[in-house]
């Protein structure tokens, strides 16, 4: 209890911590977001980090903090704590900061995909592959009156998703990808099949409107993960069910730049806690491996 209070008695690590709350942001993000030096940041996020206040992630080269639950006792005050933070005089310009970092995230991977639209298939296919994973996918997916698929990309599952459910709502936020699952609606003669402009946390779809919603290689590109799985349970019914096809851990560290990846895959535990902070449980995981290529995780979870 002692090491904590040292730790948050200080202005700079108070506006830390309340950053941190919201978003998992780099270093190098939060000196632009609290308009401070670089080594003054290190310093304030190894004592938070030291006290189990913040936890760090290592993603190649890049490291990313978030608030953690390594010490209990800021643990059970937290309610209250983050509460409190609101009252400081920096908060709401702190906040648009955020805003304003994980915007500039969602553009470059925006402007990426309207770029390579045309070769994407090929090109994520040829510089990244994965083992054949859609049949575990399809098998985990149950039929329903309306399925939601986000990051449709170019369409690739749309004519085997129209099987399962009556409708099929696919959305992404590429104009151009989104040419591109058209044409290939139409190439592949997929009736009742719609595609929407949007952004995965931002869905255009009213709260419970949809039975499932299918993920395939998507989460890897959000800008922020856990808003993504809060989206989803938001549109999601009762008892409806998310299915995620996405990368694991892995090192790749040119991926940010060839692929517009965000993150360098996933920790199946990250996920599992990740999915039942949004309200979605009976949480399944498979990890797919294959030689040559990168392990996929097929996650299958219940909203309550």
């Amino acid at each position: 209890m002692l090491e904590l209070f040292k730790a948050l008695a200080d202005p700079c690590r108070l506006r830390l911590v309340a950053v941190l709350l919201k978003s998992e942001l780099t270093v190098q993000e939060l000196t632009q977001i609290l308009g401070m030096g670089q080594s003054r940041i290190s310093r304030h996020l190894k004592i938070l980090a030291e006290a189990g206040v913040l936890t760090v992630k290592r993603q190649g080269t890049w490291s990313y903090y978030r608030a953690g639950e390594q010490n209990p006792f800021f643990t059970a005050i937290r309610p209250e704590f983050e509460r409190a933070l609101e009252q400081l005089p920096e908060r709401r310009g702190d906040l648009a900061a955020v805003a304003q970092t994980l915007e500039a995230r969602r553009k470059r991977s925006l402007e990426f995909f309207d770029q390579h639209a045309a070769q994407w298939d090929e090109l994520s296919r040829t510089l990244l592959p994965v083992p054949e994973y859609q049949a575990g996918v399809l098998a985990l997916i149950p039929e329903v009156a309306v399925l939601l698929e986000i990051g449709v990309g170019t369409g690739t599952l749309m004519a085997e998703l129209a099987r399962k459910a009556k409708q099929v709502i696919g959305v992404d936020h590429s104009p151009a990808m989104l040419v591109e699952a058209r044409r290939r609606l139409v190439q592949d003669g997929v009736p009742g099949a719609e595609l929407r402009l949007g952004e995965m946390t931002h869905l255009p779809i009213a709260n419970g409107g949809v039975g499932c919603v299918v993920a395939n290689m998507v989460l890897h590109h959000a800008p922020d993960p856990q808003a993504v799985l809060a989206e989803i349970a938001r549109v999601l019914q009762p008892r409806g069910t998310v299915v995620l096809a996405d990368l694991a851990r892995h090192e790749r560290e040119w991926a940010r730049e060839q692929l517009a990846d965000q993150w360098l895959g996933f920790e199946e535990g990250e996920l599992k806690a990740w999915l039942e902070g949004a309200g979605l449980f009976e949480v399944t995981i498979e990890r797919l491996a294959a030689s040559g290529a990168e392990d996929v995780l097929l996650v299958k979870a219940v909203k309550h």
